[in-house]
């Protein structure tokens, strides 16, 4: 990764906060919250995935090809199984079956 790119994936990271601190919905419904006698301290994660473009004159292997039309990309499947959904066909087990 080009320090570039960190830079970018930072300055997302600073305006996906700036998002939320300006936010007079959430800034409301925070509010309301101390009226009700709390304090509030808001976590929030955020993951950001970047998957590198691979140009159509370049040969394509593996992970990196395109999935047939309603299959799933490898990155696909990683994301169902961090949400313990299982696919139909898919080797790994456990988990809510969809498909």
């Amino acid at each position: 990764m080009t320090s570039r790119l960190r830079e970018l994936i930072q300055q997302l990271g600073e305006a996906i906060h700036e998002s939320v601190i300006e936010s007079e919905h959430i800034s409301g419904v925070v509010q309301e919250i101390r009226r009700h006698g709390f304090d509030v301290l808001l976590m929030l994660e955020a993951t950001i995935g970047l998957n590198e473009v691979v140009k159509e004159t370049e040969e394509k292997s593996g992970d990196d090809q395109q999935p047939e039309s309603g299959a799933f990309t490898q990155h696909d499947l990683h994301f169902l199984r961090s949400l313990r959904i299982s696919v139909e066909g898919d080797e790994e087990e456990g988990g809510k079956k969809i498909g």
